[in-house]
């Protein structure tokens, strides 16, 4: 008997697909099949089905899962693998795409299936922002508006689509004010913070080095050392803003004026009213205190080997 492997496909994923959903479903199976596999695909509806339906993968003891989607859809199913030693692959379908670009996986999806059916495995981290796991971006304060904003029905995705919601949120957020109240190094020892009772316009939390779309906001980011990089925005002009623009698509964007940047395994933030934060661009509201602790290598994700070029 064949392992099973399941497949999540969703279909509204990133600005616009160039390939029907029977097509999608033709190439799971065809390239599966070729790698000995059975394909379970299965088609979102809602935004709750990935994580469903990778979830009913876990006990039904599948020996693979695969999501095709954007950075949500990776979420959704990558959460309920996490920690159950089950591999997990990607096939890029959104708008940016984070997490499948810093670990260089092919945006071609019958290349980004070879590596699903037959790649290397690595173990990266994740992280858990107030019980909700990520394993790419978090974000508090102005990112998680932005996501609040691009989970609308109807929003417009892709890179313009993130640009014209920050450029219609920026008139209107105002700043609001967090404390870190503790950080700590990769051996539980606690680390200075410059980050106490100050206004900031947001707070990035990276385990990977990019939003998507080449956008770099901790470009020192590594997803297996067991820690993530806190990188803290102060309210700035909309001149200072456009400045850092390059930098940021560079992959230069460093500690500087207005920008503080630190590395931890574990923080608490509180705030005088409750925290807006998102995980891999998915919304989430808490209360006036969350708090942020690594899980090293819970996550195994297929991988294109050493010696192939993706």
């Amino acid at each position: 008997m064949n392992p099973k492997a399941l497949v999540v496909i969703n279909p509204i994923a990133g600005p616009g697909r160039t390939r029907t959903i029977g097509a999608c479903v033709d190439l799971a199976r065809t390239v599966l099949s070729a790698h000995r596999y059975d394909a379970d695909v299965r088609v979102t509806t809602g935004p709750n089905d990935a994580a469903r339906f990778s979830r009913d993968a876990v006990e039904n003891k599948s020996a693979l899962v695969i999501a095709w989607g954007g950075d949500g859809t990776v979420n959704g199913a990558a959460a309920e693998v996490a920690g159950t030693g089950i591999p997990f692959a990607i096939i890029p379908g959104g708008s940016g795409n984070g997490l499948a670009r810093d670990l260089r996986i092919p945006l071609n999806a019958r290349r980004a299936f070879e590596i699903a059916a037959g790649g290397a495995t690595r173990a990266i981290d994740a992280g858990d922002l107030h019980g909700s796991l990520f394993f790419n971006v978090a974000g508090i304060g102005f990112d998680a508006r932005i996501a609040a904003r691009l989970a609308q029905p109807g929003a417009r995705r892709g890179l313009l689509g993130y640009v014209l919601a920050t450029l219609g949120e920026l008139r209107s957020y105002e700043p609001g004010r967090y404390s870190i109240h503790e950080a700590l190094d990769a051996n539980g020892a606690a680390i200075a913070c410059d980050i106490i009772d100050r206004p900031a316009l947001f707070i990035a939390l990276a385990n990977s080095r990019q939003y998507g779309n080449g956008a770099q906001i901790a470009p020192a980011a590594l997803l297996d050392d067991g820690m993530i990089e806190i990188v803290v925005v102060e309210p700035l002009s909309g001149f200072s803003i456009i400045r850092h623009v390059p930098a940021f698509f560079r992959g230069t964007l460093c500690e500087g004026p207005g920008v503080l940047m630190r590395s931890a395994s574990a923080m608490e933030v509180s705030s005088p009213h409750p925290i807006r934060f998102h995980v891999d661009g998915e919304p989430r509201e808490g209360p006036h205190r969350i708090a942020l602790r690594t899980r090293r290598g819970a996550l195994l994700v297929r991988v294109g080997r050493p010696d192939v070029r993706n």
